[in-house]
């Protein structure tokens, strides 16, 4: 039998005769007359949004590596407007912008994914900004983020994610958050583990809050009670952690937690496509994802409090003032644990 390293070139190279292994992980066995590619034929997994979908461990090889190159084909098109005079659009507020790279790199991340897989259902930040309904059924649902953190990416400052998720059964099967200026890329398979360029991560493991840094995003343009809201959280953290940082992405903000380099996030007012490759990198390296109040995470609940440990969790989720929001779908969607 044969053993193959997934994360180090794209899994259309391998032939899936015996076994493979993505680097330091359980060995997934496949079947011995599979051959594994990109264009793999996903008509069976999506006939009807309402059936149950079956995954294989090819089909999540083949998912995987697309996500990888759509995240790649994204960063190129974000680094390549980068440093280069942006138009700009207020959408909500002054500090909720979109750019037409944001736009662009959407329309590009779909029209890769259409091609590959016809049968496979979108949801994203701009199409939703543009009315587009949020749907989330059983069938394969591509949910996407073009550049998170665009008002870093108005600034040059470089924290910019591409993050893009696949949902099956209403579960993340695959995820990437791609730094696209950094060049970093951090992925993770349902299962399997979480990778940062081909390299296991795992959280810190860390139950003490006097041993923990904090990452959230403190909003700006808030209403009064809100912004005394947000002092009284940053404040109670401060007092007891070892500090605060904001690098201004939720997607990259999650992958600090995944690769041990802080220990608690929390965040308010975000959403599916925000929080969708990130839940799944941190529960893959071992951390918890919970709702902020320290109950089922809910991917369309619009916050998110993940930590190292439950325990650090639970001490975090007991002393925060709560921001709850319109959740993005009326219908609960709660992501199993790959340890439940």
């Amino acid at each position: 039998m044969k053993t193959f390293d997934l994360l180090g070139s794209s899994p259309a190279q391998y032939s899936a005769m015996g076994k493979f292994r993505i680097q330091g992980s359980p060995v997934i066995n496949l079947s011995d007359t599979v051959s594994v590619n990109n264009n793999i034929d996903d008509t069976a997994v999506s006939k009807k949004p309402s059936e149950t979908v079956e995954v294989t461990a090819e089909q999540k090889l083949a998912w995987l590596g697309a996500a990888e190159e759509a995240a790649r084909l994204a960063g190129k098109e974000v680094r390549s407007a980068f440093y280069r005079e942006k138009t700009v659009t207020m959408k909500s507020s002054p500090a909720d912008l979109v750019t037409e790279t944001d736009q662009n790199v959407e329309k590009m991340v779909f029209s890769f994914f259409r091609r590959k897989f016809p049968t496979h259902r979108f949801i994203g930040e701009e199409t939703t900004a543009a009315g587009v309904p949020i749907e989330l059924t059983d069938a394969p649902t591509w949910i996407i983020d073009p550049i998170d953190g665009t008002n870093n990416f108005v600034h040059s400052f470089p924290f910019v994610a591409v993050a893009i998720a696949l949902a099956v059964n209403k579960e993340i099967e695959v995820a990437v958050t791609y730094n696209a200026i950094l060049d970093v890329m951090y992925t993770a398979a349902r299962g399997v583990g979480a990778f940062r360029d081909g390299k296991r991560i795992s959280v810190s493991g860390a139950t003490d809050m006097h041993e923990s840094l904090v990452v959230t995003t403190a909003k700006s343009l808030l209403t009064p009670t809100k912004m005394a809201d947000t002092f009284h959280n940053l404040r109670s953290l401060l007092e007891r952690s070892r500090g605060i940082r904001n690098l201004g992405t939720a997607a990259l903000n999650m992958c600090q937690i995944a690769e041990g380099a802080a220990e608690v996030y929390f965040e308010f007012g975000i959403h599916c496509w925000d929080m969708a490759s990130g839940a799944l990198i941190i529960r893959e390296a071992g951390g918890v994802v919970l709702d902020t109040t320290g109950g089922p995470f809910n991917l369309m609940g619009r916050c998110m409090l993940a930590a190292s440990s439950a325990e650090l969790a639970q001490t975090v989720a007991s002393g925060l003032r709560h921001d709850h929001k319109k959740p993005d779908t009326k219908e609960p969607v709660f992501l199993r644990s790959t340890r439940d």
